[in-house]
Order: structure tokens, then C-alpha cells, then sequence
């Protein structure tokens, strides 16, 4: 059983390559901000998802902790992003 891991770990870092492929596609073409700041969101999706794939591959628990940063980080700038795009500003005086 152990060695299809190997190979799901190959597998699933494919399909979250061609995800973060489609979406940097929609970021870059995306016609308003609100589909770019989407598409940035699902990119620091897909990228947490690569680090977490590359801890189960590599069977190190380093990576989680890497893991729950670039999710604390990325929800803290879809976050200001969102209130940028509403408001037109992120500090209110």
C-alpha cells in the first residue's frame, strides 16, 4: 500500500498545478477586480494545498506549520483586498 503514495502525491500536485494554471489565466484576464481578487484567493488556495502535498509526500511536519501561515497571510489579503474594493480604502481615519 505504500507505494501508491508516491504516485497519488504525483497526481494531485499535477491537478493543483493546472488549477493554479487556470486560475493565474483568470487572474491575468480576468475583466474587473473582483475576478482577479477571486482568482488571487484560489491561488493561495492551490498554493497551501502544494505545501500540504509536499509534506505528506516528504513525511515532514514542517510544512504545515508553512501551510497555516500562507493561509493566515492570504486571508488577511483577500481580506483587505474585499474591503479596498467595497470602500476604496483599507485604514479608515
Amino acid at each position: 500500500m505504500n507505494n501508491v503514495l508516491p504516485w497519488a502525491v504525483y497526481f494531485a500536485l499535477m491537478c493543483v498545478s493546472v488549477a493554479m494554471g487556470c486560475a493565474a489565466l483568470r487572474l491575468l484576464r480576468g475583466p474587473q477586480a473582483q475576478d482577479r481578487v477571486l482568482a488571487l484567493d484560489t491561488l493561495y488556495i492551490n498554493g497551501m494545498l502544494v505545501v500540504l502535498t509536499l509534506g505528506i509526500g516528504f513525511g515532514s511536519s514542517i510544512y504545515f506549520d508553512i501551510a497555516l501561515l500562507i493561509a493566515l497571510f492570504g486571508f488577511v489579503g483577500a481580506t483587505a483586498m474585499a474591503k479596498f474594493l467595497l470602500r476604496g480604502e483599507v485604514i479608515e481615519p
